[in-house]
C-alpha cells in the first residue's frame, strides 16, 4: 500500500514538472509567436458571437491606438511591475456597485496573462494563476510585446477581437490608419465590449471618449509612453 502512494506520488510529480516545463516552454515561444487562439475566443466561436480577428505586428498599429488604450486603462504600464498596487486597493474600496463595474484594478499586463492564458471569471485560482503569469510574461516578454498581444487578443466588440479586427468593423480601414479620435472611440468600449457600441456610438462612449484623448494629450508627452508609440 505504501509502495502504491510512492509510486502515485511520484507519477504525479513528474506530470507536474511535465506540465510546469510546457507552460514555461508556451509563456518563452509567444514571446515571438501569436497564441494559436485563446479560451475567450473559442468560447466566442463555440456559443454564439462569433470569432472575427486578424493578428498584426505593432508596426501595424497606429501609435494612436497605443496611447488610447493606456490613457484609458493602464496609465502607469510603462512604470510598473505588472501589478497597480494603488489601483488595487482603491478598487476594493470602491462601494459604488455601478462605478465598481468600469473600473477595475487589472493592469494591461493582468489582462493579457488572463486573456491569453487563462479563461473569465473572478475565483480565487483564476487570480492567482493570474498573477504568476503576469509576473512572467513582465520577465520574458517586455512592455511592447505586451502591449501588442493586449492589442491583439481584447475583445473590442461582439465576437471581435483584436484591433484589426475592429478598425475593419467599425472604420473600413486598417488598424494602421486609425485617427486619434477612432482610437478613443474604440478604447472606450474596452471595460464591457459586449455591451458598449462603438459604431454608432452609444451614449458611454460618446462621453467617454473626449475624455479618453484629454488624457492621450496629458500622457503623450512622458517619455516612458513616448518610446512605446515608436
Amino acid at each position: 500500500m505504501r509502495k502504491k502512494f510512492f509510486s502515485w506520488l511520484n507519477k504525479l510529480w513528474k506530470l507536474f514538472l511535465i506540465l510546469f516545463v510546457a507552460q514555461l516552454f508556451y509563456i518563452v515561444i509567444l514571446r515571438w509567436v501569436n497564441p494559436p487562439i485563446t479560451a475567450t475566443q473559442f468560447l466566442s466561436w463555440l456559443q454564439g458571437p462569433g470569432l472575427t480577428r486578424h493578428y498584426v505586428s505593432y508596426a501595424a498599429m497606429s501609435p494612436h491606438i497605443r496611447l488610447a488604450v493606456m490613457a484609458s486603462e493602464d496609465q502607469l504600464f510603462p512604470q510598473h511591475n505588472g501589478f497597480d498596487v494603488e489601483s488595487i486597493k482603491l478598487a476594493l474600496k470602491e462601494k459604488d456597485k455601478r462605478r465598481k463595474q468600469m473600473r477595475g484594478a487589472s493592469t494591461i499586463s493582468q489582462q493579457v496573462a488572463k486573456n491569453v492564458f487563462l479563461w473569465q471569471g473572478r475565483s480565487w485560482l483564476r487570480k492567482g494563476l493570474e498573477a504568476y503569469f503576469t509576473f512572467m510574461i513582465e520577465w520574458t516578454w517586455g512592455k511592447k510585446r505586451i502591449l501588442e498581444m493586449y492589442l491583439n487578443v481584447s475583445e473590442m466588440g461582439n465576437g471581435i477581437f483584436g484591433i484589426e479586427a475592429a478598425a475593419q468593423s467599425y472604420f473600413h480601414k486598417p488598424a494602421k490608419k486609425l485617427s486619434r479620435t477612432e482610437a478613443a472611440m474604440i478604447a472606450a468600449c474596452l471595460p464591457s465590449p459586449r455591451k458598449i457600441r462603438v459604431q454608432p456610438p452609444s451614449n458611454y462612449v460618446s462621453q467617454r471618449y473626449p475624455q479618453i484623448l484629454e488624457q492621450m494629450d496629458n500622457l503623450e508627452s512622458d517619455e516612458a509612453v513616448s518610446k512605446l508609440l515608436q
